[in-house]
């Protein structure tokens, strides 16, 4: 991986730092519905409380009307914390993740440390996000995550780590690129204190990603509107 200042954005198909609204956009967003985002989970879900947060702030034009644990875990307890409404339960077919998005009225799908392999409906195709703690392509794949992550890294002697932003398909940490922010590897680094840094990018990278979509998705559902109107 080419090396990178902390914070840094790689370059993206989809979302980068000069393509992402700016705040004062954000809150004008809010002005429409916000969108409804179902969170998965599997651990401590300090990735939804970040998500809650930035939602809070007014920099993530959402809500989050379903929280989906696949077990019992720290993260139902931080979710009911924050009024989240939360359900235990590990959908392994596509009809019942399906039936659930539709009962909610979900408008996107998004992994905040699920370990399984979500089915992604046809009809959530592009609406399915993860946040994987390193730079893919690398250090991807089925078994890859956590510390496990952040490990190979540094076994791998990298100099530069980072966090990446993809949407979900039906192979494991594979789907489109949408956003990576990179931070060091220092010397004397631990899986903990880099796991530490590279979730300080995280944080930064899985709300501005989201924004991203979703404003993109609402411009062109508005575009393809006028365009109706005047054909």
């Amino acid at each position: 991986m080419n090396a990178g200042s902390p914070g840094t954005a790689k370059a993206a198909p989809v979302a980068s730092p000069t393509a992402v609204p700016s705040a004062a956009r954000f809150r004008a967003s809010r002005l429409a519905p916000p969108a409804r985002l179902a969170v998965f989970i599997s651990g401590g879900g300090r990735t939804l409380v970040n998500l809650q947060k930035a939602i809070e702030a007014g920099d993530l034009s959402a809500t989050i009307p379903l929280v989906i644990a696949s077990k019992q875990c720290p993260g139902v307890e931080r979710a009911q914390a924050r009024g989240l409404p939360v359900m235990i339960d590990r959908p392994k077919d596509v009809g019942r993740v399906e039936a659930l998005l539709k009962e909610y009225r979900i408008d996107w799908v998004v992994l905040a440390g699920y370990l399984h392999l979500l089915p992604i409906p046809v009809a959530y195709a592009g609406r399915a996000v993860n946040i994987h703690p390193a730079l893919l392509p690398d250090f991807g794949g089925h078994g890859m995550y956590g510390h496990k992550v952040h490990e190979a890294v540094l076994k791998a002697g990298r100099t530069t780590s980072g966090c990446t932003v993809h949407l979900c398909d039906d192979v494991y940490d594979r789907g489109q690129i949408l956003l990576q922010l990179t931070c060091p590897v220092l010397p004397g680094d631990t899986p903990d204190t880099l796991a530490d840094r590279v979730f300080v990018q995280e944080c930064k990278a899985y709300p501005m990603a989201l924004q991203q979509l979703i404003h993109a998705h609402r411009n062109a559902a508005e575009n393809g509107s006028n365009a109706r109107k005047h054909a």
